[in-house]
């Protein structure tokens, strides 16, 4: 029989979702409205998963900063890409977060009360979360964080990925991430791997694809780990932690139809409500905005929830309108084979333009120089695409 609500159970936010969209926003609640009484609900017994999750100085805004730097377990001033024609290094900062130091902020700051791992939202609907042991969370405002959801309304490729952190017998050499090195054979579609040095000796290794299918296979993804880290003259002593992910990469679909698929409120955040960033498809960009938007808002209540995150998903669906068309060159336009040259041509452009590239705020200047030059697919290819998104 279900567990009836009570004032253990009644919360003002209860939060669907322990990840990283839902740990933001608990941590900006707890600095900007700590009067408010939070529960943060997560199926598995830590929050934040396995992960490791990056970003560029200029993807945040310098007073949002105060939000993730507790966070960040690495930065660095710089980064390097390899391709085929050409390497470069781009002076555009790079800061990585281990998941495990958002599970130790949020014990830290929040009280055991508001705590709720090794249990999972079963369903979340306006003021009600039941847990799938049937204990019911009351609350005056419920927010759904709870991952990608039904998504069959969307047309999607992948970025799947292995990554293993290794420990080397000697120095690696590397003064700054390598974000892609896309010299590696070309497999199952725009292949490269991406290294962060996060010391003399540990380096994190991952084998990355812009994929049509999410099949991943992580002995062969190791294996190739393997064999890159032994080309570049490494000794592996030992494999610290490994991750692996598929993330949707969103070139097209109807947004309406994703957004009816998902029953429950409309206040969603993360990749629940499509709130990623457009090229990478890593979240946690909008996952901060969102996290300040909430925590500044005059008053939390269902309705107003609801509201304001639909209306921002809404937006940001419009606002990637010229995105999504450069990921449907890559996965419709160009050969697996042959994707790297997207990639390659848009790293070719002017640094200021990548890091409004990546932050989502590309100029109308911007969009028109990065359809400039030779093309990276045909363009009997290319002209089908830019009538569809015109």
């Amino acid at each position: 029989m279900p567990k009836p609500s009570s004032s253990s159970n009644q919360y003002d936010l209860a939060i669907a979702g322990g990840g990283l969209a839902g740990g933001l926003v608990a941590l900006a609640l707890a600095k900007l409205r700590p009067d408010l009484d939070v529960a943060l609900i997560e199926a598995e017994d830590h929050f934040g998963g396995n992960h490791i999750w990056s970003f560029f100085e200029s993807d945040i805004e310098p007073e949002h900063r105060w939000l993730v730097d507790p966070l960040i377990s690495r930065q660095w001033a710089s980064y390097d890409v390899h391709f085929p024609k050409y390497s470069r290094s781009l002076n555009n900062g790079y800061c990585s977060i281990e998941s495990a130091n958002l599970d130790r902020e949020l014990r830290q700051r929040l009280p055991s009360r508001a705590l709720k791992t090794g249990q999972r939202a079963k369903t979340v609907d306006s003021g009600l979360v039941k847990l799938a042991d049937h204990t019911e969370i009351a609350a005056h405002a419920v927010l759904d964080v709870r991952g990608g959801g039904d998504i069959s309304a969307l047309d999607v490729g992948w970025q799947k990925f292995c990554g293993q952190m290794l420990k080397l017998k000697q120095p690696h050499g590397l003064e700054r991430p390598v974000i892609m090195d896309a010299t590696v054979e070309q497999i199952d579609g725009y292949r490269f791997i991406y290294c962060l040095p996060f010391s003399d000796t540990e380096i994190f290794v991952e084998d990355t694809y812009y994929a049509d299918g999410a099949e991943l296979d992580s002995a062969i993804s190791h294996g190739r780990i393997a064999e890159y880290a032994a080309d570049q003259g490494w000794v592996v002593e030992a494999v610290l932690s490994e991750e692996k992910g598929q993330l949707p990469v969103i070139y097209g679909g109807d947004f309406e139809a994703f957004w009816q698929a998902n029953k429950g409120v409309d206040a969603r955040a993360g990749a629940r409500a499509a709130l990623i960033q457009p090229i990478t498809s890593y979240s946690l960009p909008m996952a901060v905005k969102t996290a300040i938007l909430i925590a500044e808002m005059p008053e939390i209540n269902q309705n107003m929830l609801d509201t304001m995150l639909r209306d921002l998903a809404q937006k940001h669906w419009k606002n990637g309108k010229f995105y999504r068309m450069l990921c449907a060159f890559l996965f419709l336009g160009a050969d697996p084979d042959k994707r790297y040259k997207t990639l390659q041509h848009t790293y070719s452009k002017d640094e200021g333009l990548l890091a409004r590239f990546y932050a989502g705020k590309s100029t109308r200047m911007d969009q028109a120089n990065l359809l400039t030059g030779r093309p990276p697919i045909s363009i009997s290819r290319a002209i089908p695409l830019l009538l569809k998104y015109r």
